[in-house]
């Protein structure tokens, strides 16, 4: 397979995170920088993948096309196979993407008004949605104790206990900071928020990210024998790199949830199938096992390059889930723009400042580290270059 590098030439298409467009909008330049700010994998994708998107372009019939009952069940073979999951009485439907889940579910299960709990610093796409559906973000910041994240439950259980704070948006595993929730902190939300009347929504969609020995609990699994109203998303979109593709899931076990999402897809024409989308889902979960673990291991691989090779005064966050590295430059003592001004300026990266995530994550960055070997080594240059210069 092609290795196509972040920096492919304009012809082959340009990804995101290094569009002119794009680096001149978030970093204020667009030339000399590393572009490792987005959740998104830069080494060849998983060759089951690629060859059945090939594959369905090359039967050149891209009209409507009904959804196989195949592509479920190779999701839900999946979970099984993967994270011990069971399909019984869930149901999973699809959706264009994680916030779309989110959005249907805010604007069905809460009033204009209504507070959404977050747990701070967290995926930047959440508050945006918390308030472009008229409801307030409130804040349940995570907890920095002895260097790892946790949960601030009697602070979750003081919120829950507000009518006002109708849902909560849990990020399972969490993106920024890595953890991938334990059993126990996951059945310690359900209740407390089971006890609030909380309707959580679990964006579950890095659940396939797990750093062995660490394992992914699915909220359903936690919310067993509770009260608790939920949904979650999944998909292939952060497991496969297919973002520019591939639709999402969404996960319920509560059978009036699943009609009511289903009806405002139907209503709002959110429901159509891409082709590529079923193709690549399908050969995802049905093949893309053993490419998932190379993955992972790449990912812990660099994991401990990056934490070996980090100049003095920068560290790295115990990675237990996703590809994403939470860069901690609090000792360097810059404040939030200052940090972010001299990432671009000195090292020549555009990462993620930490204060996009919240006011928690000052001092913190996320960068990618599912890149080929090289691209570390060099991102790991320009840091170790830029600190010797302060």
């Amino acid at each position: 397979m092609t290795d196509i590098p972040i920096s492919r030439s304009l012809s082959l298409g340009t990804p995101f995170s290094s569009d002119p467009g794009a680096l001149q909008r978030f970093f204020g330049r667009t030339e000399g920088l590393l572009p490792l700010w987005l959740a998104e994998p830069y080494i060849p994708l998983a060759p089951s993948v690629i060859q059945a998107v090939q594959d369905r372009a090359a039967e050149a019939w891209l009209g409507y096309e009904s959804r196989p009952a195949d592509v479920l069940d190779a999701f839900w073979s999946w979970m099984s196979r993967r994270h011990h999951g069971v399909k019984d009485g869930l149901r999973a439907m699809a959706s264009p993407s994680v916030g779309t889940s989110i959005a249907v579910l805010i604007d069905l299960y809460s009033e204009a008004g209504d507070g959404g709990i977050l747990q701070p610093p967290v995926y930047t796409g959440f508050k945006p949605l918390v308030r472009g559906t008229r409801r307030t973000p409130v804040r349940n910041p995570l907890c920095l104790r002895d260097g790892r994240y946790g949960m601030d439950i009697d602070g979750l259980r003081a919120l829950a206990a507000n009518p006002k704070n109708s849902f909560m948006l849990l990020c399972n595993p969490h993106n920024p900071v890595g953890r991938a929730w334990t059993r126990e902190e996951l059945r310690q939300v359900a209740e407390v928020c089971a006890e609030g009347g909380v309707f959580v929504l679990a964006d579950e969609i890095h659940g396939d990210l797990v750093l062995p020995p660490h394992q992914f609990t699915p909220f359903a699994k936690a919310a067993e024998g509770t009260d608790v109203k939920w949904a979650s998303t999944h998909g292939p979109i952060k497991t496969f790199g297919v973002a520019g593709i591939a639709d999402t899931l969404l996960v319920t076990g509560d059978a009036e949830i699943a009609v009511a999402f289903q009806a405002v897809c139907q209503r709002l024409h959110l429901n159509r199938n891409n082709v590529f989308s079923l193709a690549a889902t399908r050969a995802g979960y049905r093949d893309g096992d053993a490419w998932l673990d190379d993955f992972l291991q790449r990912i812990r691989e660099n994991a401990e390059r990056l934490e070996a090779g980090l100049p003095g005064g920068v560290a790295l966050m115990p990675i237990e889930a996703t590809y994403l590295a939470w860069l901690d430059f609090r000792e360097l003592g810059m404040e939030a723009p200052e940090l972010a001004s001299w990432l671009v300026s000195e090292a020549g990266l555009a990462l993620s400042p930490g204060h996009w995530f919240g006011r928690e994550g000052a001092g913190f960055a996320r960068m990618t580290i599912a890149v080929e070997e090289h691209v570390l080594v060099d991102a790991i240059g320009r840091l170790r270059s830029a600190v010797d210069s302060l």
